[in-house]
């Protein structure tokens, strides 16, 4: 048994010796290239404005940026040019701020109002139901969107709006179903082409929304009383092709946007 302990012992020490100099190589090479990736950095943000308060340092490989910048999407291109300036580059570390602050509240408004009449004129516009909360800055996403175009625009407007300071995105995009599809359709024609609910076709935000899952129906939204909601919930489960129906429908002013 102490024989085999030392041979143990042995193989390990071994092992150690064999993998050291490779690990102090590969260190030393990525030492060596730092200089090099850092002036490849630093002349990418040079080259934009909004970048003009981004500084950087390299240490084996690591870019760690910090500064600031006025949006969000400014703090993610940085990091992005920073990812992609060399191909040297192993990781980036985004410590850079946002610098523009807006309370919770206004900004919580602002983006609600933002993202209600984003893809207006679009089809999918009564389709989308999508969450919002605002904390300290930090704006979550909910919800599922009835495509990814949608999916992408709802990021866009977040990380593109002046006081937010980071996205937390927890939105699902619908999965592709022609039968949803067809569904979709068909609810909309019947819930919008109601006598009592007809008035909120006109409105460019749908403040019904209709969401499908394969062939599970959501109403979510806001009407102006109960025999409103009833009626929406009674059009939804009369619609040939739905498996089941959950109205989500409140009354109060129209919102959309939670």
């Amino acid at each position: 048994m102490k024989k085999l302990k030392q041979s143990v012992a042995v193989v390990a020490l071994a092992s150690l010796l064999a993998i050291g100099p490779a690990a102090l190589a590969s260190t030393a090479t990525a030492g060596a290239n730092d200089a090099q990736i850092q002036t490849e950095v630093v002349q990418k943000l040079q080259q934009k404005s909004e970048f003009k308060n981004v500084q950087s340092t390299v240490e084996n490989g690591t870019v760690t940026l910090t500064g600031s910048v006025e949006t969000y999407k400014q703090k993610l291109d940085a990091e992005k040019l920073a990812r992609k300036s060399d191909k040297q580059v192993k990781s980036v570390r985004d410590l850079v701020e946002v610098s523009t602050s807006i309370p919770d509240a206004e900004l919580q408004k602002k983006l609600a109002n933002n993202l209600a009449y984003d893809r207006v004129g679009y089809g999918d516009v009564p389709f989308n139901v999508l969450t919002l909360d605002v904390k300290d800055g930090v704006v979550t996403l909910g919800g599922e969107m009835a495509d990814y175009p949608a999916y992408n625009d709802a990021l866009d407007i977040a990380a593109n709006t002046k006081g937010v300071k980071d996205v937390v995105n927890n939105m699902k995009v619908a999965p592709t179903s022609t039968m949803d599809d067809h569904l979709r359709v068909r609810l909309f024609r019947a819930i919008y082409g109601d006598p009592v609910l007809s008035r909120y076709a006109i409105d460019p935000t749908k403040p019904i929304r209709i969401l499908v899952d394969n062939g599970h129906i959501g109403l979510y939204g806001k009407v102006g009383s109960q025999a409103e909601v009833n009626i929406a919930g009674i059009r939804a489960n009369g619609v040939f092709g739905g498996f089941s129906v959950e109205n989500h429908l409140t009354t109060g002013a129209t919102d959309v946007v939670k």
